[in-house]
């Protein structure tokens, strides 16, 4: 077993064999010291420094400050050395080649993107299994032979630059398609001809949190964009005034058209669409993470005409379905928590004027699709979907039937679509793509994948807890149907809960390869996620945030108490927010749990706002520069609550060198501050990933050994 000291590193030889580290040269033989059948060994230095800042009369230290700079030679070898420990540490336990073969053989399984038609061409993705990026193909009929019109896997020799995101002309001539390097959330976008599968000349750089939207006739593209980071700061330098231009095909990128812009609003964004029939450019206006948007219009019959505010005042959310002349649908939470489709008349946007067309029931209204007269309506009644189809006057006209519960994406397409498609995926089942035939209803399978797994040895059930606060909490669990709930089962709980996100069933090949090996894996839809409509989600954010975290050990309490679990076989995993989420709840209940493996995560509560696009989760957390935010924030804030002494689980923390989404150096401080206040043997390691981001985009190859290390620390840790 792989344990840590707060400052040393004992470990047996058949574990982390830190011995070989001097034997190999790798380390100073005055690191470490040999007791019977043990080797001890210091964590790698990390130096502090005297920085203390003033929040509203509260001077609080920040030692760690350094590691905010991920650039300078002092952050690379403390990167360095704290991956040397923790590689060392990880490929040392006996099991973990045995998991990485199990791990890659579930993932190599073929599977497919949802099919997108235009006009006689056809595009989807397609994996062969271990590709590290998926391939984008175009076809002339869906059984016809595909041709591979964009391989990612090309054009970088580690895997790491991925496709993310394209959009064909409504003719299927032309494609612009944007390309992230090494996970960054910067793409760059081009423009390939379909036919040739050659590329014109046109590049697009510096677009962030946009797509691409077409003018009708393919003569160029609208997008969103910012100014050119200064050098050095790409990946940490703040992220404002995001401007809205029209790219003109053949031309640089220097002469493009500046649309809209809002100098006086630098917070604000911009998202483009065009109506399939080419009237209207739909420009949604958005502003921080709060899903409450404005809404923009232009008339493109008349290209000197100006943007119009056709819904102002961000009150509520506001998404544009569809067009049909001059009424404009939108799905909305307003006066609807769980959401509603409304209609607004372009010439005359009064809300007064504005026409309810599918009410709010006490389903929430996920996402929907307008083809002919016919809505179709993706639903999550408990975190599992439902579809229902309406008539243009919003009267239902029945109820889909699905495979079985999980999760559907999909029906999209123009509204004069013959045919759509939609996927069904639940934590034990592959994403199956379905084709709808619009004209009769039919629905057909597409594509079924086919994975080393027999689906009929496991078992998704739906527990409901009660938190600290009465409220009831939904978990759902998958394991083996011949689980014995003794108490004795490794069991991993999966969280999230902040930003309006729903955590949904979906197949991964990692969290299969969990259960396969008789692990239990429970997902808790915790308060601050969009699983119960909009006051679900303001219940977990800002002021309400401890709600979550109460919601989190809740659902731990109860998977010990029925019997699925004890606290030292328990582990506790989250991404982003949801390491935020794990950070928080390791630091108030830590007997809770035997391991914990917080990535990507938001750790420091005081300094998130300052990097990247950290200002716009402000309406999410509160920020410091709020003094009524300051207790709140500090109550939490994982970076804050390690308590020296305490004894804290297990714990993996993960991030990614290139990670400016989450910068990397919230995990940086919250490790070295984990490391200096670990008062028992229980290990405390970070994996810092190269070559990789936030998480979108990274290789197959580098996932499959993320897994692995990942369920080779629980395997030797959960006890």
């Amino acid at each position: 077993m792989c344990r840590v000291t707060p400052r040393l590193f004992p470990a047996t030889l058949s574990g982390c064999a830190l011995l070989w580290l001097v034997t190999q040269g790798h380390l100073d033989a005055q690191s470490v010291s040999v007791s019977d059948d043990q080797v001890v060994m210091k964590y790698p230095d990390t130096v502090k420094v005297d920085v203390v800042d003033d929040y509203h009369g509260r001077e609080i230290a920040d030692p760690y400050r350094w590691l905010e700079d991920t650039e300078s030679e002092q952050t690379a070898a403390w990167i360095a050395a704290q991956n040397e420990v923790t590689d060392a540490c990880l490929q040392a336990i006996p099991e973990r080649p045995a998991i990485r073969e199990r791990i890659e053989r579930l993932w190599n399984y073929a599977r497919f993107g949802l099919p997108e038609r235009h006009d006689s061409t056809y595009l989807y993705w397609y994996n062969d299994g271990l590709q590290n990026q998926n391939v984008l193909y175009k076809a002339d009929s869906l059984d016809a032979q595909r041709q591979v019109l964009i391989d990612p896997n090309k054009l970088s020799d580690d895997g790491t630059v991925a496709l993310a995101g394209y959009q064909a002309t409504d003719d299927g001539k032309l494609l612009a398609y944007g390309l992230a390097d090494g996970g960054s959330d910067w793409r760059t976008w081009r423009v390939r001809d379909i036919a040739s599968g050659k590329d014109l000349d046109d590049v697009v750089r510096w677009v962030k949190f946009s797509g691409v939207a077409w003018m009708p006739d393919g003569s160029g593209f609208y997008y969103g964009r910012y100014d050119a980071p200064k050098e050095g700061e790409e990946l940490t330098g703040t992220n404002e005034n995001q401007k809205l231009f029209f790219h003109k095909l053949g031309e640089d990128q220097t002469a493009d058209t500046l649309v809209y812009q809002r100098p006086d609003e630098p917070k604000w964004g911009f998202s483009p669409r065009v109506t399939d029939d080419g009237r209207y450019l739909i420009i949604e206006n958005w502003k921080g993470s709060e899903p409450q948007s404005q809404v923009f219009i232009k008339d493109l019959r008349r290209p000197e005409s100006e943007i119009i505010a056709l819904i102002t005042g961000f009150d509520a959310e506001y998404q544009w379905v569809a067009s049909v002349q001059d009424t404009l649908y939108f799905l909305t939470d307003h006066q609807a928590p769980k959401r509603r489709v409304i209609a607004v008349q372009a010439d005359q946007p009064n809300r007064e004027d504005w026409r309810e067309v599918i009410g709010e029931t006490d389903d929430v209204l996920e996402s929907v699709s307008l083809f002919g007269e016919t809505f179709y309506a993706s639903w999550l009644k408990d975190a599992r979907a439902k579809v229902t189809r309406h008539g243009i006057n919003g009267r239902m006209i029945d109820e889909m039937q699905l495979p079985g519960v999980g999760t559907v994406e999909g029906f999209g397409g123009r509204q004069d679509a013959e045919e759509t498609f939609f996927s069904f995926t639940n934590y034990i089942t592959p994403a199956s793509i379905y084709r709808v035939d619009l004209k009769t209803g039919e629905v057909s399978l597409w594509r079924r994948p086919e994975v080393s797994l027999d689906v009929n040895e496991f078992i998704t059930e739906q527990l409901f807890c009660e938190s600290r606060d009465g409220t009831k909490v939904s978990i759902i669990v998958t394991r083996k149907k011949n689980t014995d709930l003794d108490g004795s089962n490794r069991t991993l709980l999966y969280g999230y809960g902040g930003f309006n996100i729903s955590i949904t069933p979906s197949f991964s090949p990692g969290t299969a390869a969990w259960v396969d090996s008789g692990g239990v894996f429970a997902v808790a839809n915790l308060r601050g996620g969009g699983e119960y409509g909009r006051e679900w989600h303001q219940d977990g954010m800002r002021l309400k945030k401890q709600n979550v975290f109460d919601d989190c050990i809740a659902a731990a309490e109860y998977l010990v108490e029925a019997g699925y679990t004890t606290p030292s076989r328990l582990a506790l995993q989250g991404r982003s927010n949801g390491g935020l989420l794990v950070g928080a709840v390791m630091t108030q209940r830590p007997d809770l749990f035997g391991a914990c493996l917080p990535a990507v995560g938001v750790m420091d509560m005081l300094r998130y706002h300052k990097f990247t696009i950290g200002w716009a989760w402000v309406t999410e957390f509160g920020s410091s520069d709020e003094a009524d935010q300051i207790e709140n924030l500090l109550s939490y804030s994982p970076l804050h609550n390690l308590e020296p002494g305490t004894c804290y689980p297990a714990t993996l923390i993960t991030t990614a060198d290139r990670d400016d989404r989450v910068v990397p150096g919230h995990s940086f401080k919250f490790a070295a501050a984990l490391q200096a206040a670990q008062g028992c043997d229980h290990p405390t390691l970070i994996r810092i990933e190269t070559r990789a981001g936030h998480g979108a985009g990274t290789p197959t190859s580098k996932k499959i050994d993320e897994y692995a290390d990942l369920w080779a620390f629980l395997m030797q840790n959960l006890k």
